[in-house]
């Protein structure tokens, strides 16, 4: 068939609308955008993410933060630390032993903390003095008096009477103090225990009952105590300095140191042993006078081979009289012209300014 008979394509209606093509541009941004939106969804997630993140390092910051006030060690305030000073303190562990011990009281002082009771402090601190420091054996002397103390009651000893034909006459306790002044320091008044062993009258009386003796002797030290008045104490004492202290005077005139019987000796071994363990470093100097010149001798020889410290403490002497010479170091002017004539000074007799235990004629 020609394409003259070929049968001719039908043109379109005018009236018939004519659907245009979209047209591509307007379709593929459309598309393009529905392609990107997922896109833009996925970008605007990781602006959640550290979000989320802040939000998690925040809380856990605050974790951290709100724990560290409860796991935190708490910090030693100065109260604290003052605290486990004084607990440690060697002072506060004799206080300790005294407490947990119950016997109330050393020389007349009611015992109490020694961080806030001065006379208390005096007490314990003499007690680490006499050991050089050392806790253990200051405890151990402390628990030694403690017991003794309860069991032997020295303050009723010192208020008991005794017997007149034994002991008068054989101790005394003098005081002296600056003429016309308070006394406003320690150093300001002196205290002197006489005994006056050439005055017995009767050996075997005085030293045959060995218990009456050491009751009689304790009596004697405890009226000295009440006269250095440790109680009223305002100022502490340390390892060097410590004016509570006593001058001792034994005097041996017309006693003999080659002939003693033996309960003289045995009452001499008791004192020292009972003075040595329950009233340490009380003792300030001790003058024996009176004494034979080979004691002289001895006591020459003995500064050959005992410390200084401890020799300064003893002085014999052969002539009583020369002993006012020995206290110009005092803070009481003229402490020797106080005492009696017949120890150098131009003081009382020591029956007649002197202190002795109650005696009884009985």
């Amino acid at each position: 068939m020609s394409d003259a008979n070929k049968p001719t394509e039908a043109a379109a209606p005018a009236d018939t609308p004519v659907v245009a093509p979209e047209p591509v541009t307007a379709t593929a941004p459309e598309s393009a955008a529905k392609t990107e939106a997922p896109a833009a969804t996925t970008a605007v997630a990781p602006a959640t993410e550290p979000t989320a993140a802040a939000t998690t390092t925040t809380t856990t910051e605050a974790t951290a933060n709100n724990a560290t006030p409860e796991t935190a060690p708490a910090q030693d305030t100065p109260q604290t630390e003052t605290a486990k000073e004084k607990e440690a303190s060697p002072l506060s562990q004799l206080w300790e032993a005294a407490e947990a011990h119950g016997h109330p009281e050393i020389w007349g002082v009611p015992l109490a903390d020694p961080a806030s009771h001065i006379p208390s402090q005096i007490v314990f601190q003499k007690y680490l003095n006499a050991n050089d420091g050392d806790l253990v054996k200051a405890k151990d002397q402390l628990i030694k008096t403690l017991d003794w103390r309860k069991k032997t009651d020295p303050l009723e000893l010192v208020r008991r009477m005794y017997s007149k034909s034994k002991f008068e006459g054989l101790g005394f306790v003098t005081t002296y103090v600056i003429d016309g002044k308070e006394v406003d320091e320690p150093e300001e008044r002196e205290i002197f225990t006489w005994n006056i062993y050439g005055g017995v009258k009767s050996i075997d009386e005085t030293f045959g009952n060995l218990e009456e003796f050491i009751n009689w002797r304790v009596a004697l030290m405890e009226l000295a105590l009440q006269e250095l008045n440790i109680c009223g104490a305002i100022k502490p004492i340390t390892a060097d300095y410590d004016p509570y202290k006593l001058f001792q005077v034994h005097d041996y005139k017309s006693i003999s140191f080659l002939r003693s019987p033996p309960h003289v000796k045995s009452a001499s071994t008791e004192t020292i042993k009972v003075f040595a363990q329950n009233y340490p470093e009380l003792l300030k100097e001790k003058f024996f006078v009176n004494v034979p010149a080979i004691m002289g001798f001895v006591y020459g020889f003995m500064k050959l081979f005992v410390a200084p410290k401890t020799i300064k403490k003893f002085h014999p002497m052969s002539n009583g009289a020369n002993l006012a010479k020995e206290f110009s170091e005092s803070r009481i002017k003229g402490l020797g012209e106080k005492l009696p004539a017949e120890y150098g000074g131009k003081g009382g007799e020591l029956k007649a300014v002197g202190k002795e235990p109650f005696l009884t004629s009985e």
